[in-house]
């Protein structure tokens, strides 16, 4: 029995207390069923049981099968076109002859539609450079990188940090792509990949961002030398292993990007594919590791990731604000993609080779070959499918 003291106010006001929490008791959705993570067995749910109408998403599906990118199957030539007018186009690294459409579209945790060849290996191109991303992530969350604000040359001093503007180079900037490193790297100088225009005049670290392929590997080399072991090893232990994830992926680099670590000849791998190389992994590997990002680092019951690092990497860049830490966001629709909702964020690569991760809709997609001017249009009726079942 709850008694009166001095005239009742402090009754009052424990009724008070005791009437707001029945309100925010009744406000707050039933206990949601445990968070489901894939065994080896990776169990389905219909559409309709996740959330979709089915007529809607067999639409989607059937327009990506339809807007296959305009690739060669002999990977080798295709990459010899793109690069046929750069100034430095020699391919290094390995290629293999692609697979046709394929992808995974995981709500909830569940598969809920598939296409094509999903445990074929293909190259997945800058997809690569968001494992970089978690891979430099790992090294922050065990406190071999102590801030991201750091200089580089305080962790590496291979030469490639030195002289008055790489010295001022931090891992932030190289995560971000506004670091306007400037040097050469396995006989590319940075001026091979500079997007937006080779003879343009180089501005101060960080205040200028250019997606550029030769910086990114400059920061695949720094981990290397930090870490003091391949980067693959350390992402199969701490990441892929964990997750489930098969042994079918590897990560290569170039035919001339090997370096002596603890007295063995280690190669350091590449950023993505522009020169051959890169991340090859199967369309569900690659779901393993979205939906690891979309569980913010957790892994049944496992912690993998940092939260802090997940936001850390998806946080826009102040002068590029579709770009986080080598990851591509759609935030205040200004992203890449118009269709997505504002929390997404996208791996991708050449080649419509995707990891689509849409916290708003609980949800990882997956594409291979899809043709990227053709990839918001998929997003939009991905989309439209989950609104369409809500209207039901």
């Amino acid at each position: 029995m709850m008694r009166s003291v001095a005239g009742g106010p402090v009754q009052s006001a424990l009724l008070r207390v005791a009437s707001a929490a029945i309100f925010v008791a009744m406000a707050l959705p039933a206990i949601a069923d445990p968070v489901y993570f894939p065994g080896t067995h990776w169990e389905r749910r219909a559409p309709s049981a996740a959330g979709f109408d089915a007529a809607a998403l067999e639409e989607a599906i059937r327009y990506a099968q339809q807007n296959e990118a305009p690739w060669e199957r002999d990977v080798f030539k295709q990459i010899q076109k793109d690069v046929a007018n750069e100034p430095y186009p020699a391919i290094l690294g390995e290629t293999r002859e692609r697979g046709g459409p394929a992808g995974m579209i995981v709500r909830h945790g569940y598969l809920v539609a598939q296409w094509g060849d999903i445990d074929r290996v293909d190259m997945s191109f800058s997809v690569a450079k968001s494992y970089l991303s978690t891979v430099a992530g790992l090294a922050v969350d065990a406190g071999l990188i102590a801030d991201v604000k750091d200089r580089v040359a305080e962790y590496v001093q291979d030469g490639g940090f030195d002289g008055s503007r790489n010295r001022e180079v931090t891992w932030h900037m190289l995560l971000n792509q506004t670091s306007e490193w400037e040097g050469t790297l396995w006989d590319k100088p940075d001026v091979a990949d500079r997007r937006k225009g080779y003879d343009r005049k180089l501005q101060a670290p960080g205040t200028f961002w250019e997606y550029n392929d030769v910086r990114v590997n400059r920061l695949a080399l720094a981990l290397l030398r930090v870490y003091q072991r391949p980067l693959p090893e350390v992402l199969k232990e701490k990441v892929m292993d964990p997750i489930g994830a098969s042994d079918t992926w590897g990560w290569h680099g170039y035919r001339n990007s090997y370096v002596e670590i603890g007295g063995r000849r280690v190669q350091s791998v590449s950023g993505g594919s522009h020169w051959g190389g890169g991340f090859w992994a199967s369309a569900r590997d690659h779901a393993r590791f979205g939906y690891l990002l979309l569980r913010r680092g957790e892994w049944d019951g496992r912690r993998i990731l940092s939260e802090r690092w997940v936001d850390m990497a998806t946080q826009p860049t102040d002068i590029a604000p579709h770009y986080g830490y080598l990851w591509w966001l759609s935030r205040n629709r200004r992203g890449i993609f118009p269709g997505a909702p504002e929390s997404s964020f996208f791996a991708l690569g050449s080649g419509g080779n995707m990891i689509w991760i849409a916290p708003e809709y609980d949800l990882v997609v997956v594409t291979r070959w899809l043709d990227i001017p053709k990839l918001d249009g998929f997003i939009t009726r991905v989309g439209a499918a989950l609104q369409a079942e809500a209207k039901n």
